[in-house]
């Protein structure tokens, strides 16, 4: 089902969200009060509005009711993010996920009316801090209650051994989600050799992704 998707501040966090909601098929509404940032978004979007978002009227006049999702990525003025975020509830907006540059701001945020919160720049530091960290990482995710996936470098002890030899699940309660040979096959089978010049997708404890890949 298509989702309408309302996205307020075109900052580097907001065109970014935009283009990547309309990449996934998704209706977008951009909004900013600066004409020369919608003008720069305006032939990515399904549509655009110029315009005031700490306005009650302008906001009621987009049909808030309307959008699925509603983005605010004005974290740069703590009360101007705070204001829209609280309005837009106050319309009637379905789901609200604003930005935030602090703790306090968060706060205040999820008590006026965000549905969620993001910390754009904490998230990317941390996800860089643990990526860069050692040379076996390619990328990871971070997934919920302590638990990561990571793709990582197969290890050379591991090389030419089946899954099932090296018992990696019980060994260190690590599960190999896929193997990376040019594409990635997920789910491999327990006899699925592995190759040191290939990567592997794994999913566990941080503690123990951390001592397997010496993070």
């Amino acid at each position: 089902m298509m989702k309408n998707v309302l996205v307020i501040g075109m900052g580097r966090f907001g065109k970014y969200t935009a283009r990547k909601l309309m990449e996934l098929g998704y209706d977008v509404m951009a909004v900013d009060r600066h004409e020369e940032r919608i003008e720069q978004i305006l032939d990515e979007v399904t549509s655009a509005r110029i315009g005031d978002a700490t306005s009650e009227d302008f906001l009621r006049s987009l049909g808030i009711g309307d959008f699925d999702l509603c983005f605010v990525g004005v974290g740069d003025s703590f009360l101007e993010a705070l204001e829209i975020t609280s309005l837009l509830k106050e319309l009637g907006a379905v789901r609200v996920i604003s930005r935030a540059t602090s703790s306090t701001m968060e706060k205040f945020l999820l008590r006026n009316g965000a549905d969620a919160v993001v910390f754009p720049e904490r998230q990317m530091a941390g996800w860089a801090a643990i990526r860069y960290s050692s040379d076996n990482i390619l990328n990871y995710i971070d997934v919920s209650d302590g638990y990561s996936i990571y793709e990582v470098k197969i290890p050379d002890q591991w090389d030419g051994k089946r899954i099932d030899e090296i018992d990696v699940r019980k060994r260190y309660g690590v599960s190999i989600l896929g193997i990376r040979n040019g594409k990635m096959t997920m789910n491999p089978p327990h006899d699925a050799v592995l190759y040191k010049e290939n990567n592997m997708l794994v999913l566990g404890k941080n503690e123990e992704l951390h001592r397997m890949f010496r993070i």
